[in-house]
């Protein structure tokens, strides 16, 4: 029986990641923060020996990274750095939950293989990790799976990011504001996104990368619409039109290596998603 070490695994996505765990063969040990900064080498030391490890811990909220760039970057490189020496020394298996990092793109759908770019720390900092995911399969031999997840959204996601900070203001039955209705996004339900891990785990080897999204991408105005949509409003909606530093304006994953190698494709279509969301209980 596998045994699978969770860093972050009372986050966001490590939440609802143990919860679908619990169904499965493996024997499972989840890490937070409470037990130690991953950026520190000694911190590792006390998590019992894993054949997996599934890294999620770090820092993800990109504004928060152009006021304390050194911190994401200590965070997120060192933190991924210790998870590999941590699979080096007992012989494990790495995924790794990177980003998006393809910047503003040539051409869509956006596979793998397209060049990354860093318009913020926060990205920087999972380049970096990425880099070093690499290098340690490819000099030490370590099996690393990277999944470079798209816009995620689901149950439990701070109010920090767009689609809860929308879903709040609707729930309330305020008017929406919001700052820029044009760019466009590939959301993908956190459902999905766990099963993908999930499915990652047996086919850990050697060096890959998998895109996980929906292979679909909507505007801001169109994310608003839907929603009001779905719970039968018509709030007015405002706009500051301020348009975000180095600002992405379309992004669709191409999925089609998740589906071939890892035989995952998304379940959960933003209607859905987004139903869930504007039903759930607070």
């Amino acid at each position: 029986m596998l045994k699978i070490l969770v860093t972050g695994s009372t986050g966001f996505i490590g939440v609802h990641l143990l919860k679908s765990l619990v169904d499965t063969p493996y024997t499972i040990y989840g890490t937070n923060s409470k037990m130690g900064d991953i950026a520190v080498s000694g911190t590792w030391d006390q998590y019992p020996p894993a054949d997996v490890v599934i890294h999620l811990a770090g820092k993800s909220f990109v504004p928060a990274s152009w006021k304390c760039p050194e911190e994401f970057i200590q965070c997120n490189l060192m933190g991924t750095v210790n998870a590999l020496n941590f699979c080096k020394k007992h012989n494990a298996k790495l995924i790794y939950l990177s980003s998006y990092l393809y910047g503003n793109p040539i051409s869509l759908p956006i596979p793998e293989t397209a060049g990354l770019v860093t318009p913020n720390p926060y990205a920087l900092s999972k380049k970096m990790a990425e880099e070093a995911c690499k290098f340690y399969a490819n000099s030490f031999e370590i099996d690393v799976t990277i999944l470079r997840p798209f816009n995620v959204y689901g149950l439990g996601q701070s109010k920090d990011f767009l689609v809860p900070l929308l879903v709040q203001q609707i729930k309330n039955g305020e008017d929406i504001h919001i700052k820029d209705l044009n760019p466009k996004r590939d959301y993908v339900y956190i459902t999905d996104l766990v099963n993908a891990i999930i499915a990652a785990i047996p086919v850990i080897k050697n060096f890959n990368i998998f895109n996980i999204g929906s292979g679909e991408s909507y505007s801001v105005a169109e994310l608003i619409q839907l929603m009001q949509q779905i719970v039968k409003t018509n709030l007015n909606v405002f706009s500051s039109d301020e348009r975000r530093r180095d600002e992405i304006m379309n992004t669709i994953a191409d999925i089609s290596n998740a589906k071939k190698i890892l035989n995952w494709k998304p379940n959960i279509n933003l209607e859905a998603g987004l139903t869930e969301l504007l039903h759930a209980e607070a």
